[in-house]
C-alpha cells in the first residue's frame, strides 16, 4: 500500500514522510506538477497534500480535484480555519482535514483509517459472499449487507444506475467483472475509493463488488 505526500516544505516532507513509512509506503511530491505525475502513474491508498502548495496557493484543490478522477481519497494538511478550507476546496470536499500544528498520534491514526479500510475491503473480498439475503434495489442490481459491515452489490451486464453503495465515503473491491465509476473502469480485484456524493455506477459486462464505509 501506498501513500502520496505532496508537501513543498523540504523539513516537514522528510518528517511527515518517515512518520507515514511506518504505516505504508511513501512517495514524496514536491509540486503540483510531481504530484499530478504521480496520481497518473500509480494508485495510492491516501493522498496528503498541503492546502496552500504552489504559486497561487491552490494547489491543494488541483491536487485534489485530480485525485477525486482516479478515485483516492485526499487529506488536506492546512494551519487555515475550516471557512477558508471550504473557500479554497469549493465544490470539492476532502475526507479528512490535518490541522497544523499537528501531533505525531494525529497523522498516524489519520494514515491508520485508509490504510485499515483498505486492508478490510481487499480482505473481504477474498471470500465468497452469502448465497442468500439479497435484496434487488433496482432493475439488475441486487445488494446484501452484512452484520459486519461489509455491502455487497451484483449488477446485471449493462445496467447503470446512480451510485448503489454508500452514499458517504466508502472503499470498494471489484471481485468479478468491471465497473465503471464517472469513466474511471476498475475490473477484478482493483482497490478504489468513492467519495461523498452521489455517483453513477455502469458496468457493461456485470459486476460483484464489495464496499465499506470510513469509520470516523
Amino acid at each position: 500500500m501506498k501513500v502520496l505526500l505532496v508537501e513543498d516544505d523540504a523539513s516537514l516532507r522528510e518528517g511527515m514522510g518517515e512518520l507515514i513509512a511506518e504505516q505504508a509506503e511513501v512517495r514524496e511530491a514536491a509540486s503540483v506538477a510531481q504530484a499530478l505525475e504521480a496520481l497518473q502513474e500509480e494508485r495510492f491508498s491516501l493522498v496528503v497534500t498541503d492546502l496552500r502548495i504552489g504559486d497561487k496557493g491552490e494547489g491543494g484543490r488541483i491536487i485534489l480535484e485530480a485525485a477525486r478522477q482516479r478515485l483516492q481519497p485526499v487529506a488536506i494538511v492546512s494551519a487555515a480555519t475550516a471557512e477558508e478550507v471550504v473557500k479554497v476546496l469549493r465544490p470539492h470536499e476532502p475526507d479528512a482535514v490535518l490541522a497544523k500544528p499537528f501531533q505525531i498520534e494525529d497523522i498516524l491514526g489519520l494514515v491508520e483509517r485508509f490504510v485499515t479500510l483498505r486492508q478490510q475491503v481487499e480482505k473481504a473480498a477474498e471470500r465468497v459472499p452469502p448465497g442468500e439475503g439479497w435484496t434487488e434495489v433496482a432493475a439488475g442490481v441486487r445488494m446484501l449487507e452484512e452484520p459486519d459491515g461489509c455491502q455487497w452489490v451484483r449488477m446485471a451486464p449493462g445496467v447503470r444506475h446512480g451510485r448503489p453503495v454508500y452514499r458517504g465515503r466508502a472503499g470498494m473491491v471489484v471481485v468479478e467483472g468491471s465497473l465503471e465509476v464517472e469513466g474511471e473502469r476498475r475490473t477484478g480485484h482493483q482497490y478504489f475509493y468513492l467519495a461523498a456524493g452521489p455517483r453513477e455506477v455502469r458496468t457493461h459486462e456485470g459486476c460483484l463488488a464489495v464496499s465499506m464505509a470510513l469509520r470516523g
